[in-house]
């Protein structure tokens, strides 16, 4: 496990430069991300080949970190899963109306325990040197079942800066693993939401991840983290759970699924999980694609950032045209944030799919929290009174928020979505590691919609 003392950028670039800092060493490296975040595996999977993962424990259970976990780590030599936030913060955004005051609900340090996991604390020490001893023992007394196995020092100022931090924590009984002194050059481009997504400039990221390795095989004890990380228990785990396939006759309904710079957000376990159910996935640009596949069933448009590309977006006016016809007509539509406001009719003026009927608008104020979500109507993943866990995460606003579900949150209880029985758009974003069921249903809803339709050419 990778922590950090505070959220940011910093803990985010230590992590994903060991991944493929290990990875340059010949090692398979798994990854994985605490949390709901959808950016950061991007890098992850850049840095080591391989998907990256999301650990939740609020919206996936307790129960399944081990087996997702073992998913991320499978055939991997080594597993690093980057923390969310501060090690024991968790909380404040995980809590709803209902759950205890006093959890670490969703923290790194109760995924940690959950994995029998060592941690290696990336340490903030910008502006500080003594003073970092008594965060380091505050962090490793706070918690005796948590093992902070090892630090990282980050943001250092100079070499003296480096030699009096190494000097105030020599009576501690934990190793400084490495020293990582400001540089301008590894700092990774932000955005509103955090870092860019990779997909935008991937040439970009990737030269900036040759420098991050680089520099982290020279200021950090790439071997001490690595024996590290073997001292963690073997365990053997459970697969995670899986769907089943909904038809035994070979048959597969088409599901595109919105991909490209503006639409990065989704889940692998989402997808491989309608692949289970019997899905045939195909992918599809909105910016260079001016239809949709043929014979499709359904789609599938996670987050991203459609603001930013609006006016490609809308310059596609022939696929947007066939969106909103094909969803008028059926097309079974599962609809998340950016997905959602690509379904609208516009999006700070500029003209979209209107396939639902609102307006939206980006704005400052930030919508952040998990979300327990029941269906107030039937839909295509699953009928009235299902019950779904997620998150937002968003600055746009939209002028009506519909009301198909009722959501209740840290603030209590709203309704929200556009739910039919071939629709769903929402700002909730929804992963389905320990749901399949969901994933079933969507697929039988396709399969549903693919029966109906005329006899393909």
């Amino acid at each position: 496990m990778v922590g950090g003392t505070a959220s940011g950028v910093g803990k985010t670039t230590v992590a994903t430069g060991l991944m493929a800092a290990f990875r340059r060493r010949g090692l398979a490296v798994g990854a994985a991300k605490v949390g709901p975040d959808f950016i950061d595996p991007g890098y992850h999977a850049l840095a080591t080949g391989r998907p990256g993962r999301n650990l939740d424990p609020w919206i996936c259970g307790p129960d399944v970190m081990a087996p997702l976990a073992g998913r991320a780590g499978e055939r991997a030599d080594v597993l690093i899963v980057e923390g969310v936030m501060g090690l024991f913060d968790g909380s404040a955004t995980a809590r709803v109306a209902g759950d205890p005051v006093d959890t670490d609900l969703a923290s790194t340090a109760q995924v940690a325990r959950l994995l029998d996991a060592p941690v290696v604390l990336v340490l903030d020490a910008a502006s500080a040197s003594r003073s970092i001893a008594a965060v380091v023992h505050g962090f490793a007394t706070f918690d005796p079942s948590l093992r902070i196995g090892g630090i990282i020092l980050n943001q250092l100022g100079s070499d003296h800066h480096e030699l009096m931090v190494r000097d105030a924590l020599a009576g501690l009984d934990i190793a400084v693993m490495g020293a990582l002194h400001r540089d301008d050059a590894l700092s990774w481009r932000d955005r509103h939401l955090g870092l860019v997504p990779v997909i935008e400039h991937p040439e970009v990221v990737r030269a900036s991840l040759d420098r991050l390795a680089s520099t982290i095989e020279r200021r950090c004890d790439l071997d001490a983290i690595g024996a590290l990380a073997s001292s963690a228990p073997l365990r053997a785990v459970q697969a995670p759970p899986s769907a089943a396939p909904q038809a035994d006759d070979g048959s597969r309904p088409r599901i595109a699924v919105v991909g490209g710079p503006a639409f990065s957000f989704t889940y692998p376990d989402n997808l491989e999980l309608l692949e289970q159910a019997g899905a045939e996935l195909i992918p599809l640009d909105p910016f260079h694609d001016k239809a949709l596949p043929e014979g499709l069933s359904g789609l599938v448009a996670g987050g991203g950032f459609p603001e930013i590309h609006a006016e490609a977006l809308a310059a596609n006016r022939p696929l947007l045209d066939e969106v909103h016809e094909q969803i008028d007509d059926g097309l079974v539509t599962w609809a998340e944030c950016g997905g959602m406001l690509w379904l609208a009719r516009t999006l700070d003026g500029t003209p979209l799919a209107d396939a639902i009927p609102v307006d939206a608008a980006m704005t400052k104020r930030l919508t952040l929290g998990y979300r327990r979500a029941v269906l107030r109507r039937d839909g295509p993943l699953g009928a009235t009174g299902t019950e779904l866990w997620g998150h937002e995460f968003h600055y746009s606003d939209v002028d009506h928020s519909g009301e198909a579900m009722t959501l209740q949150g840290r603030t209590g209880e709203t309704r929200a979505g556009w739910v039919t029985p071939t629709l769903m758009a929402s700002y909730l974003h929804l992963h389905l590691g320990a749901a399949p069921h969901l994933a079933e249903h969507f697929v039988r809803s396709c399969r549903a919609r693919a029966g109906a339709m005329p006899a393909r050419r």
